[in-house]
């Protein structure tokens, strides 16, 4: 399976122009490292965006879904840096979903990602998923390399006690992740597989974009004491 893990947490923000350096400082110095080193944590990895909304997408590779609620990744919720109770505090246009891995078909990750974001039909699920996986098929598809479907957890999903908000009526949305080697191919596919027209009937798009990869960082490339 080309995505490590069964479970993945993904975060996406937006920050002031003038916070933005600080922010970048923050994730790449301590944040990304931080999180990875969790007891079942795998790899992360950080996007910008080409042409999406939020800026900054982060996506955390983990053993299982059950390790984003383990005393483990609790613990380090429950107490945050000072560095990321200044940076946190900045963030805007916050999504946080917790989720599991359905389907991922191909082989790899690519420095383009396509993120397509939909709202299941209440009763739905069996059918919409069956649908994607047809449409998640990577095969002879030129500059993608692989597909997958995330489903988030709703009661996992949203506010931690590092970033308060109000409760999203979208926490059980579900997610595309499309990885390819340019954003040209990724756009190409959004505009002919991802759009209102050729979307599942049993969910609404909520949002879809590009984004490109900034690093990753695997659990591996950091020393563990």
């Amino acid at each position: 399976m080309p995505l490590a893990g069964k479970g993945m947490l993904l975060t996406s923000m937006d920050v002031d122009a003038a916070d933005e350096a600080e922010f970048n400082r923050w994730y790449d110095r301590e944040h990304l490292e931080e999180r990875v080193a969790i007891d079942g944590f795998l790899e992360a990895r950080r996007y910008v965006a080409h042409n999406a909304r939020p800026k900054y997408l982060c996506l955390y590779s983990t053993a299982t879904i059950e390790v984003l609620d383990s005393p483990a990744y609790r613990a380090r919720l429950a107490k945050p840096t000072e560095w990321s109770k200044k940076t946190m505090a900045r963030f805007k246009n916050m999504i946080r979903a917790v989720m599991r891995i359905t389907i991922s078909r191909g082989q790899g990750r690519g420095a383009a990602l396509g993120i397509v974001r939909l709202r299941p039909s209440a009763g739905s699920e069996n059918t919409l998923r069956a649908a994607l996986r047809e449409k998640l098929d990577p095969a002879k598809l030129d500059g993608v390399i692989s597909m997958h479907l995330l489903e988030s957890d709703p009661v996992l999903s949203g506010p931690t006690t590092e970033i308060p908000s109000t409760a999203s009526p979208g926490a059980g949305d579900w997610f595309v992740l499309i990885d390819g080697t340019d954003v040209s191919a990724i756009s190409a596919l959004l505009a002919t597989r991802f759009t209102a027209s050729t979307d599942p009937a049993q969910a609404a798009q909520v949002s879809s974009g590009v984004y490109e990869l900034m690093w990753d960082l695997a659990k591996s490339d950091i020393a563990l004491t």
